[in-house]
């Protein structure tokens, strides 16, 4: 299989790293191949946090500019910032809540209206799915449900390798067990929010 190349980005605490096993050991258990990197960057000071996944046959897990099926931005500047990756055909799955990078907190530079950012976004690709996943999280149990409402947004995505039960079995593999009925709605929250558009 051609590889299937997914691009996860955002900030430090977003869960970021999280969502990449899940999908990882849900290949795997598909018998798919897959490859990871990933960047933690200042993580711990809500610094930029990104990781790359191939599914299918792959030796490299580095995507290249312009390759990327999917993009999963867990916030809009960094979905900006890791725009080169995309190509006119990429999905891109988006959460509306921002997050002030710590670099520029207290400067001059403002952080740009989010409409702004959605419409920069939508001049580049086809496929836009913007969703306020914070949001949808909170509603379903816990903010920390966020990457799961992200997850479950990219799942639905047309094309998405992996079939919705397995990522569900590999969200169970991986998430604490009390959390599992929240993170169990957040993530049919952002599955049905994609499959409606």
């Amino acid at each position: 299989m051609d590889p299937y190349n997914i691009y996860i980005c955002g900030v430090g605490g977003q869960g970021i790293i999280k969502t990449s096993i899940v999908i990882g050991e849900a290949a795997m258990k598909s018998d798919l191949g897959v490859v990871m990197s990933e960047i933690h960057g200042m993580s711990q000071r809500g610094g930029v946090v990104s990781t790359e996944l191939k599914i299918g046959d792959s030796r490299s897990p580095i995507i290249e500019d312009s390759t990327a099926d999917l993009l999963i931005a867990f916030e809009p500047i960094e979905a900006l910032r890791a725009i080169s990756k995309a190509s006119k055909d990429t999905y891109v799955v988006v959460n509306t809540s921002s997050i002030m990078p710590f670099n520029i907190q207290g400067s001059e530079i403002p952080y740009p209206e989010v409409s702004a950012v959605l419409e920069e976004l939508e001049s580049k690709v086809k496929h836009v799915f913007a969703m306020d996943a914070e949001k949808m999280a909170k509603k379903s149990g816990h903010v920390l449900s966020l990457n799961m409402v992200m997850l479950g947004g990219a799942t639905a995505i047309s094309g998405f390798p992996i079939e919705k039960d397995v990522i569900l079995k590999s969200m169970k593999a991986n998430l604490p067990e009390k959390s599992i009925p929240i993170n169990r709605k957040a993530f049919e929250d952002g599955f049905e929010f994609v499959l409606s558009k």
